[in-house]
């Protein structure tokens, strides 16, 4: 698993490079050098969930 961090204005400019990179492990998009979110992969978003939660629930909340 390997770790990414782009900033706001790479993501922008490069989404597949970004969900290219979620496919390997999580990436950090940055705000101004900070972390402020992380891009991952459905499979790895249910693995850490434990898959009971559906995206349909995730979203509206």
């Amino acid at each position: 698993m390997s770790i990414t961090k782009l900033s706001s204005r790479e993501f922008s400019q490069d989404t597949g490079k970004a969900k290219k990179a979620a496919a390997k492990g999580p990436v950090f998009i940055t705000d101004r050098g900070k972390p402020a979110h992380v891009l991952l992969s459905v499979e790895d978003y249910q693995r850490l969930t434990g898959g009971h939660r559906k995206i349909a629930d995730a979203l509206a909340m």
